[in-house]
């Protein structure tokens, strides 16, 4: 393996905003030299992508808009990357759509699947549409940003937890079915990521607010931010990490031992 970063390829899907464009900025930082960047608007797409062009002009970076919770788009994604680069060695995938936390009682049942099938297809279907170029390179790192909803219970995050969980461990079992083809698969949970657009919109919804506000004074490591999973993902894409695959890692300030 390389020492570091250095001329590789990444593929980060969520990179428009808050966690994600930290993501693709922290691997830019790191010295990738081909970027692909994935999200569903166009417009704020294309504004990121040229962002990250000035950031680091040496790099090659594209944008591709995909809603990626449709198996036809992911894969389409995929070979769009593998075609203007050749390869995928990281793969960052994260957390998709939006569902704001609430009782069950006080969720529609027909809202149930909506929630889970939205959160799981966006983040796992890019997995199994790179899975054959990895093992086909015999290499890559996959890393998918979840939620500590996967590992606490939480009043409110019902089918938000199952669908984290379930993220969680289709990761870990990806990880022991990929590991001889040379493939690594881990999965960051944080808790509370303020500067997000997310976090704002979690702030202003009287219910989640309410919530999560009493999380905050728990973390007294400090509330965790974009810049702190960037820099994590980039350590589980390097080869520093190139023995550690199948871990869910939490990443809260001190919120909870999950």
């Amino acid at each position: 393996m390389t020492s570091d970063l250095k001329d590789s390829v990444a593929l980060v899907c969520g990179a428009t905003a808050g966690i994600g464009y930290a993501v693709a900025c922290a691997l830019l930082d790191a010295e990738v030299g081909k970027l692909m960047i994935v999200g569903r608007n166009p417009d704020r797409g294309e504004a990121a992508r040229e962002r990250l062009e000035r950031r680091a002009p040496q790099a090659r970076v594209q944008f591709e808009a995909a809603d990626l919770s449709h198996p036809e788009a992911a894969t389409r994604v995929v070979e769009r990357t593998v075609d203007a680069f050749g390869r995928i060695d990281t793969l960052v995938s994260l957390a998709a759509g939006d569902p704001m936390p609430r009782l069950l009682h006080e969720t529609a049942i027909e809202r149930i699947p909506q929630i889970i099938g939205s959160i799981t297809s966006g983040i796992l279907l890019p997995l199994r549409a790179a899975l054959p170029q990895m093992m086909a390179q015999r290499s890559g790192s996959m890393i998918c940003v979840a939620s500590d909803a996967a590992k606490v219970a939480t009043p409110g995050e019902c089918a938000i937890g199952a669908a984290m969980a379930a993220v969680a461990m289709f990761c870990r079992t990806l990880a022991l079915e990929a590991r001889r083809s040379g493939i690594r698969v881990n999965c960051i949970t944080p808790s509370i990521v303020q500067n997000t657009p997310l976090f704002e919109k979690v702030m202003a919804d009287p219910f989640a607010s309410r919530l999560f506000s009493k999380a905050v004074p728990r973390a007294a490591l400090g509330v965790v931010e974009p810049e702190d999973l960037a820099q994590l993902v980039v350590f589980l894409a390097g080869p520093a990490a190139a023995r550690l695959t199948g871990q869910t890692i939490s990443v809260n300030g001190g919120i909870s031992a999950a």
